[in-house]
């Protein structure tokens, strides 16, 4: 059986720019760590967060409800987490996954986490998940074909939908 190849050429212009390449040698303050330290808004894009970990929307997202989950605390690796961080984080990311479930009734989820350049991290300093619901059929010739990205919502739709659901479950 011959192996199908995907190509994500959209992806090219931001892994070799210049800012991707700041990022990944941390010349600049970490973007998630500014994000960490503000209070949830739709301004900000935070939908929550408590003194370790904290929910925010990915600003090019791949898709409607794409979300990150995040340490507070500036770390790369899964293992540079405190057993206190390291159970909040997969903690918020469940909870997290459970109110995109609610708000989206999506066919199926994407979780994962690209752990280091190499892996495609785009910020490989700070480590994060990705939660990403997913519907039959939407990957389409737009993507494939015409390497473009339609987005049926706005970050702000996003933020407002998922934000009530979210903070429901943390209660």
């Amino acid at each position: 059986m011959a192996l199908e190849r995907f190509a994500a050429s959209w992806r090219e212009s931001y892994v070799t720019s210049a800012e991707a390449a700041s990022n990944a040698r941390g010349a600049t303050e970490c973007v998630f760590c500014q994000l960490g330290a503000l209070a949830p808004s739709e301004d900000s894009g935070v939908l929550w967060r408590d003194d370790l970990s904290f929910v925010t929307l990915n600003a090019f997202p791949y898709g409607s409800g794409h979300l990150l989950v995040l340490p507070r605390r500036h770390v790369g690796g899964l293992a540079d987490l405190g057993e206190e961080e390291y159970a909040s984080f997969f903690w918020t990311l469940r909870r997290t996954v459970g109110a995109l479930e609610e708000t989206y009734h999506a066919d199926g989820m994407n979780v994962g986490m690209n752990l280091g350049q190499a892996a495609g991290a785009g910020i490989p300093q700070h480590l994060h998940a990705h939660a990403l619901p997913r519907w039959h059929g939407d990957t389409n010739f737009m993507t494939s074909i015409g390497e473009t990205r339609v987005l049926p919502e706005s970050l702000a739709s996003t933020w407002r939908k998922v934000v009530a659901r979210l903070g429901s479950e943390f209660e």
